[in-house]
């Protein structure tokens, strides 16, 4: 009898130290299933390094536009601004501003894994997607009226030429560097402005029935450049006496020359022209620019999101 009792104590000891052992190696496997990460790191490092250079990117076009603001003296004179759209201070800043929000919510959002910020993040980038496809295509779908605002926006900048520097500086880019050409359809539009207008020389204008010098051509070889000692004013004296001839048969070319073809030294090409002559020159690198950049740009909306599925499932781990 005693030994029947031994033995069933024996089984029971067993069964315990078995159901022990059990409940052990389930914790040790649930507790390292806890303690195994969901978020993959490259994801989240992918995310946060990229989007603190755009970040960065947004700033600086931000503090630019918001110097050339303060250089103008914008902010106290907002009244008398003509068309703030056109201001390409303004679009800087507003360039900037939404470059720094897209940044910050991806860069922010993917460091902290805040599944908010993430979300902001990918909405933001899917707004901006549904709009700029749809501006693709109402612009394919409406290009008469496309190329009649981007004529009104470009006459707009001829009129107010001399009122604001920036778009001074965009004109004449546009004109000598980029398109090399002249005014919307040619180098009569710059008689809608005051100063070019031949009117203006009733009032002692310079500029009176001429164009902006990014209108003129530029000479294939200037040449060197060196400093000359000499001062302007007495060599200008002995250049006089020595050349008397010659200075009087020029006043009567000049006179006849004034004739001739401005051609020779202006561009005669509209910016409107130029600008669709350029871009059907490089309609292939335009398209791959643009397939470059929704690819991109879908690709960070995918990466926001799975980023965001894994830390849901992190957190779904972690409750259970």
């Amino acid at each position: 009898m005693a030994v029947a009792t031994t033995t069933t104590t024996t089984v029971q000891h067993q069964n315990k130290t078995q159901t022990f052992r059990t409940t052990q190696s389930h914790h040790h496997k649930k507790k390292r299933r806890r303690n195994t990460s969901e978020v993959s790191s490259c994801l989240k490092y992918m995310i946060f390094s990229f989007n603190v250079i755009l970040w960065l990117f947004g700033v600086l076009i931000l503090a630019v536009g918001l110097w050339a603001w303060t250089e103008k003296d914008t902010f106290n004179n907002l009244g008398k601004v003509a068309n703030i759209a056109l201001d390409p201070a303004f679009v800087l800043i507003c360039l900037g501003a939404l470059t720094f929000v897209i940044g910050f919510t991806g860069c922010v959002g993917a460091l902290r894994e805040n599944t908010c910020l993430l979300g902001m993040y990918a909405l933001i980038l899917s707004i901006l997607l549904l709009v700029e496809m749809s501006a693709g295509i109402l612009g394919f779908i409406f290009k008469d009226w496309i190329k009649s605002q981007a004529s009104t926006g470009f006459q707009t900048f001829i009129v107010h030429y001399r009122d604001d520097p920036d778009q001074q500086n965009l004109i004449d880019w546009i004109q000598e560097e980029w398109l090399h050409c002249c005014g919307v359809e040619g180098p009569k539009d710059w008689d809608y402005n005051q100063y070019f207008n031949c009117s203006s020389r009733d009032v002692g204008s310079r500029e009176a029935c001429g164009v902006p010098f990014s209108c003129c051509k530029r000479r294939p070889n200037p040449g060197d450049r060196h400093i000359f000692e000499r001062g302007c004013l007495r060599a200008g004296e002995e250049w006089i006496e020595t050349n008397l001839v010659p200075v009087a048969a020029v006043n009567v070319a000049v006179m006849v020359l004034q004739n001739v073809n401005s051609s020779l030294i202006i561009n005669e090409t509209g910016c409107l022209e130029a600008i669709e002559e350029w871009m059907e020159k490089n309609m292939i690198s335009i398209a791959s620019y643009i397939f470059v950049y929704f690819f991109f740009h879908i690709l960070g909306i995918c990466f926001a999101q799975n980023l965001r599925a894994d830390i849901f499932a992190q957190i779904s781990k972690w409750r259970h």
